[in-house]
């Protein structure tokens, strides 16, 4: 039963509290005072069978998807080939993705692809993706149908937090817990606290998801959630498309998340029924719900943001950068800011206008879907007469693998979501973290430059 206390004399005798916020309590049969639980914390339950789940709870819970690419899965699967059980507990519900070094690069890259091309063909991985059928992963998957409200996702990359902004409990794991799900259908967690972040008002024109999420990192910090939930909610959320809540979720890990989590409302539900013939199931916060601490952010005061070198958190909006920062070259793609809705926005401002002279501007379609789609409404025309070029979907430049290297000195303004020391390249370039607007602006000028600047 729930009951409304405000002191702890209030409670009844023999109660024991096990957390307390002066609103509402829930007493169960043993007679333990214990509040609600968050939405991360009731997907948890639901997986792990339990009835109710705290935070610094150990969990085995249920996998409803693995996930691997061309990087993290061959280690992977060297540790399956330690194990004495080896064969894989769903053919169904494992995903391999082919994104990081795709088509190969090198020798290395190949033989990593062709180990991980093997191990799908002879366990029959329903969901294997490689040349041609390849996307990058945290867009793909989504695109896919292969993740829908309610999923508790493991993937062997950080930013598989993405698809939280379906409602599914997802984050990253290394490839030893890579393997172990992917024979057992299980993984361990502990139950994260929650950080709730209040979203209000609505966004002004050329403020997108990735603004959201890199003032919200700027505010908290690179380890301002370190292993806890970012909560999304408010009024604000339904001012967000899904190309936005995407963004904002893949990023969560930047501020050093566990994950990060949007209500399912019926934008969500018409992206699911839209890409996927999966059930999906909506899990709510109590009312009671604990959490660590909350913010606000008003999303219409918010303006475009940018992240300097070396960390997500170092952030200035635009009006507050007062020196002129020449840029050497601009990425516009990525697992966070490469879906349709990015590309519109960059090529909204490339048309009609031209990549500054010694700029390289290189854009990259998140998937083949977007990257037909891109094509069919004319926006790789509008990117190739402005002076960028398009590449096949590829994780490459953000990492610092290829399709985008940095020289010594040289500047990036990217879409891509880190910008550690040495990220995409030369331990002495630097990258600058923005939108697709920015960045595309920023290509035209030649320095770091809104929209507004050339007229927009």
């Amino acid at each position: 039963m729930r009951i409304a206390v405000q002191t702890v004399e209030q409670l009844p005798a023999g109660g024991t509290v096990t957390a307390e916020t002066g609103t509402v309590t829930e007493i169960n049969e043993g007679g333990h005072w214990v509040m609600g639980m968050t939405m991360t914390q009731k997907i948890l339950a639901a997986a792990a069978g339990l009835e109710k789940v705290e935070a610094g709870q150990l969990i085995e819970a249920k996998l409803d998807l693995v996930l691997g690419n061309d990087i993290t899965s061959p280690v992977a699967i060297h540790e399956m080939d330690k194990f004495k059980q080896q064969e894989v507990f769903d053919k169904d519900k494992i995903a391999l993705v082919m994104d990081h070094f795709i088509p190969n690069k090198d020798i290395k890259s190949a033989e990593h692809c062709k180990c991980v091309r093997e191990f799908a063909c002879r366990h029959e991985i329903t969901n294997y993706f490689d040349v041609g059928e390849m996307g990058i992963e945290h867009a793909l998957l989504p695109e896919k149908g292969l993740t829908v409200a309610g999923d508790v996702i493991i993937g062997a990359d950080s930013h598989t937090c993405t698809y939280g902004a379906l409602g599914a409990f997802s984050t990253g794991v290394g490839s030893t817990d890579m393997a172990a799900g992917m024979v057992t259908g299980k993984a361990w967690f502990k139950v994260p606290s929650a950080i709730k972040v209040n979203l209000i008002g609505k966004p002004s024109k050329w403020v997108s998801g990735k603004d959201v999420i890199l003032h919200i990192i700027g505010r908290i910090g690179v380890d301002g959630a370190l292993y806890q939930s970012l909560e999304f909610t408010g009024e604000g959320v339904a001012n967000l498309t899904m190309d936005d809540r995407f963004t904002i979720a893949n990023m969560a890990i930047e501020a050093g998340g566990k994950n990060g989590i949007f209500p399912v409302d019926d934008k969500t539900i018409e992206y699911m029924e839209e890409h996927s013939k999966r059930p999906y199931k909506i899990f709510e916060a109590d009312p009671d719900a604990v959490y660590e601490r909350e913010i606000t952010v008003d999303l219409g005061q918010l303006r475009p943001t940018i992240a300097f070198p070396h960390l997500p958190e170092n952030t200035k909006t635009i009006d507050e950068i007062t020196e002129e920062v020449k840029v050497d070259q601009a990425v516009i793609g990525s697992c966070t800011n490469g879906r349709i809705q990015d590309l519109r926005e960059a090529a909204e401002i490339l048309k009609g206008r031209k990549v500054k002279k010694g700029l390289r501007c290189i854009v990259i379609p998140a998937t083949q879907a977007v990257y037909l789609q891109a094509l069919e409404e004319g926006l790789l025309k509008i990117f190739i007469e402005a002076g960028a070029v398009v590449s096949t979907p590829t994780c490459g430049p953000c990492l610092g693998g290829y399709m985008g290297i940095l020289a010594e000195g040289e500047r990036c303004i990217s879409t891509t979501n880190r910008n550690f020391v040495g990220r995409m390249g030369h331990v002495k370039s630097e990258v600058y973290l923005a939108s697709p607007a920015v960045a595309a602006a920023s290509a035209v000028t030649g320095k770091i430059s809104a929209p507004e600047e050339l007229g927009l």
